[in-house]
């Protein structure tokens, strides 16, 4: 992915933050919740690399394969798991858009194969670009109202502590803000593609 270096950088350093606070989560949960995390850390820590700038990091070709068998297995993964929740599906998505942005790079005569890359018009299908695009937009925009208080968006103002308060653990809110953080960060790469 690739414009401006800056917007680069922050896109990689949202992600391995994002990446990173899933690892943290999966400490303190269990179960489905547990399994959940790791799929999002591995895709928050995915989307970092795929970020980096070419200045930085131009990774061999072969590379785009291995991500797309990385992200083909948790796109597996995920299809098993929609059997036990339409919940799961978010992450199917995610992973299959990896494994089409892997695709789209290693691409003969896409622009970015020979850079490793991301960059502008590096290929890929224009239809199923813009279906991701508008599947996370619409995501971002639904994540992103869940995330306003309910006090705040009837024109009060937000409770100070006690209920508004977010534990160290995290909470709901904080793994909804890592999901919108990390769908934001696939629009822009999708934007680039």
């Amino acid at each position: 992915m690739h414009g401006p270096a800056l917007s680069g950088w922050l896109l990689v350093a949202l992600c391995a933050v994002t990446g990173a606070y899933c690892l943290l989560r999966m400490r303190a949960c269990a179960g489905q919740e547990r399994r959940a995390s790791s799929g999002e850390a591995v895709m928050g820590f995915g989307m970092a690399f795929m970020a980096l700038p070419a200045a930085v990091l131009t990774p061999p070709g072969w590379s785009w394969a291995v991500y797309a068998a990385v992200f083909g297995a948790t796109a597996l993964h995920g299809l098993l798991a929609v059997r036990h929740g339409a919940h799961h599906l978010h992450h199917l998505v995610g992973s299959l858009a990896m494994v089409y942005m892997a695709v789209a790079m290693a691409a003969p005569g896409a622009p970015g194969a020979h850079t490793g890359h991301m960059t502008a018009g590096a290929g890929g299908i224009p239809v199923l670009t813009g279906g991701l695009l508008l599947y996370y937009a619409v995501y971002v925009l639904r994540a992103g109202a869940r995330l306003v208080p309910v006090a705040a968006s009837a024109g009060a103002p937000a409770p100070v502590g006690g209920a508004g308060r977010v534990s160290r653990a995290g909470g709901p809110e904080m793994t909804l803000a890592c999901r919108l953080s990390m769908a934001l960060g696939m629009v822009a790469m999708l934007v680039t593609l």
